[in-house]
């Protein structure tokens, strides 16, 4: 039923392990010994034609590197995802002695409020390419709601798996583009073993299974546009959240490609990985110093990493041994303090995904792992709006008035009637 397509840029897949060849079909796993397989590229030929120039000249999506992109010709979906702001975070950086500390804020993505917009919008777009009529997925939330969207928007049929213990607005972010939602009895890794079955004998795209390879490109994105908004150089540092492991590695993936075809200079970038204490397997295994992942079962309000056994935890660990990167882990309660923090220093609402970011960003900064004028880049992935149960009834109450201002007045017993309304809040507190 599906054909491979293997174009000029694109020589088909290769096994990560083994480094055996397969066309570029809609497959994940090497045949010979079950290593994940990945887009092999042709650099020479794409080398030819690809310059800062020709990427400016592009759309002001993520599709300005299509060039570096798994689909045969001009994308069908997802054309408005990706280049979003990279925050000059000062009030932040200021906080934890950082002169040069960004945000790459993916919580304000088109169309989901999410990074798996960047995936997603690939891994479909190859997916018609392949004649596919119906998408699925396994998630923790926002891939769901991503491949919901993307599935309405290209007209096809959808399935999307979650657990069933999901956050209400992400079941929400399902439901209201009417695909069929099925809330399984179980955590991620439950959902994910069951569609992997159910993609054996389906004839459906699953994005993040048997057409992973294509999809798993899409983060890459976030590393392109990053280097791009820097004023095209590497940042000294990235921190980035893990849940499989793949967003980590793929950053470091997209700044190598763009090295090594030289729309960057060479910059040996330290990869930093964040986890929730409640699922850090990676994490642990760092601390540890093994070069394996124990699975464990998550527990932990950061659902949208809860991912007990990590498909690509061998290689983030790998990914941190070269680059001379760390990694740290954060419980609940540092994570609400993260999601605060960035809020109250930025203006940037995140999901729990971002406070575990910012959880680990603040670690890192005072055990000392960055130089205060490196140039640092933290990765917000996700939008608070999705998790607000994580900080309800954790970030203050409003000061309730009748419409009057002597009762305004009693209330803050202010001096100074030019007061701002930032002082007022702090006085009536106070």
């Amino acid at each position: 039923m599906v054909n491979a397509k293997t174009t000029s840029k694109i020589l088909g897949l290769k096994c990560r392990e083994c480094g055996s060849a397969y066309p570029a079909e809609a497959i994940h796993v090497c045949e010979f010994c079950f290593g994940p397989l990945e887009v092999d590229y042709d650099y020479a030929a794409i080398g030819k034609t690809l310059t800062r120039e020709t990427i400016q000249a592009g759309p002001l999506s993520l599709w300005r590197y299509a060039a570096l992109l798994p689909v045969d010709g001009p994308p069908t979906v997802g054309l408005h995802v990706g280049m979003t702001p990279l925050v000059h975070a000062k009030n932040l950086g200021r906080k934890l002695g950082l002169n040069h500390l960004y945000v790459k804020n993916d919580t304000v993505n088109h169309p989901t409020l999410s990074f798996k917009d960047r995936v997603v919008s690939v891994a479909i777009s190859r997916a018609r390419e392949f004649g596919y009529k119906t998408v699925a997925c396994a998630s923790t939330g926002n891939l769901a709601n991503s491949v919901s969207a993307h599935a309405a928007e290209a007209n096809l049929g959808c399935y999307v798996f979650i657990p069933s213990n999901l956050e209400a607005g992400k079941v929400l972010g399902n439901l209201v583009y009417n695909p069929t939602v099925l809330a399984v009895d179980g955590n991620y890794d439950d959902v994910n073993r069951l569609c992997s079955e159910i993609a054996s004998e389906y004839p459906w795209a699953f994005v993040n299974i048997n057409v992973r390879p294509y999809y798993a490109e899409g983060s890459k994105t976030l590393a392109f546009e990053t280097a791009e908004q820097l004023g095209w150089r590497a940042p000294d540092h990235v921190v980035a959240p893990m849940a499989s492991g793949s967003l980590y590695t793929k950053i470091r993936k997209g700044l190598t490609e763009l090295a090594k075809l030289g729309i960057i200079d060479e910059h040996p970038t330290r990869m930093h990985g964040a986890q929730a204490t409640g699922c850090s397997p990676i994490a642990r295994a760092f601390e540890e110093g093994r070069a394996f992942v124990r699975p464990v079962k998550p527990d932990t309000i950061a659902k949208s990493l809860a991912i007990g056994n990590p498909a690509d935890g061998f290689y983030a660990l790998k990914t941190a041994q070269e680059t001379d990167g760390r990694m740290a882990h954060v419980s609940d309660d540092e994570i609400v303090e993260g999601i605060k923090l960035l809020a109250e220093c930025e203006g940037i609402f995140a999901e729990t995904a971002g406070g575990v970011t910012i959880g680990c960003l603040r670690k890192l900064a005072e055990a000392g792992t960055f130089g205060k004028d490196d140039v640092v880049v933290a990765y917000i992935t996700g939008n608070g709006l999705k998790t607000q149960e994580a900080v309800q009834g954790k970030v203050g109450d409003v000061v309730r008035i009748s419409p009057s201002l002597t009762d305004f007045e009693n209330k803050f017993s202010l001096e100074d009637k030019g007061a701002s309304v930032a002082q007022a809040k702090a006085a009536g507190r106070g």
